[in-house]
C-alpha cells in the first residue's frame, strides 16, 4: 500500500511540475455544494466565456446551467458537449434539450460510464471537479467545482482530451 501511495504522489508531483510555470499566473477558485458556491462558479465561468465552451459531462439535469449555456451560445460563444449516452436518457436530462436548441452534442457510448465533468473555456480556463451539472449536485450532494483561469497549457491538455472524446463519439450519435 505504501508503494502504491508513493507512486501516486510521485505521479501527482510530476503532473504539477509539468504545469508549474503556467499555474504561477493562474487564478484558482474552488466552490462546494450544497451551499451554492460550486454552481455559482460554474455559472460565472460560463458567463465569462468569450469564444468557446467545450464540455465533457456525465449527468446533466440542472436547468440553470443549461440556460446559461444557451445564453452563451446566443451571444456567439461556440458551445459543444460530449455527454454520457445512458445518462443523457435520464428523465430530467438537459442534453437533448440543449441539442434541440442547436448546441452540438455527441454521446459517448464506448465506456461503461463517461464520467468526466469538465469544461474548457476560451482555451485558457478549466472547470473541473466532482460537480455533476445536476440539480442534485447543486442542492443535496457533497461535491466540488474547481476553476483554473489563465492556464493555457493545462487548458490545452483538457481540450485535447475533449477533442478525443468528441471524435470518438462520432457525428450526432443518438442525439435527436
Amino acid at each position: 500500500m505504501l508503494k502504491k501511495n508513493t507512486l501516486v504522489l510521485l505521479g501527482l508531483l510530476l503532473v504539477l511540475s509539468t504545469f508549474a510555470e503556467s499555474l504561477a499566473a493562474a487564478s484558482i477558485v474552488v466552490g462546494f455544494s450544497p451551499g451554492g458556491t460550486a454552481v455559482k462558479l460554474v455559472l460565472d465561468v460560463i458567463g465569462e466565456a468569450k469564444s468557446s465552451i467545450f464540455i465533457a459531462c456525465y449527468e446533466f439535469t440542472d436547468r440553470d446551467i443549461a440556460e446559461a449555456l444557451e445564453t452563451a451560445a446566443h451571444r456567439g460563444v461556440k458551445v459543444q458537449i460530449v455527454a454520457d449516452e445512458k445518462a443523457s436518457n435520464a428523465k430530467y436530462s438537459q442534453v437533448r434539450i440543449l441539442a434541440a436548441a442547436g448546441i452540438p452534442v455527441r454521446l459517448a457510448t464506448r465506456y461503461a460510464i463517461m464520467h468526466n465533468k469538465f469544461m474548457v473555456i476560451d482555451g485558457t480556463t478549466v472547470e473541473t471537479g466532482s460537480f455533476n451539472y445536476t440539480t442534485a449536485a447543486t442542492k443535496s450532494n457533497a461535491e466540488n467545482a474547481l476553476v483554473l483561469r489563465e492556464v493555457p497549457e493545462l487548458a490545452k491538455t483538457y481540450a485535447d482530451e475533449w477533442q478525443r472524446l468528441w471524435e470518438e463519439a462520432g457525428q450526432n450519435q443518438g442525439v435527436k
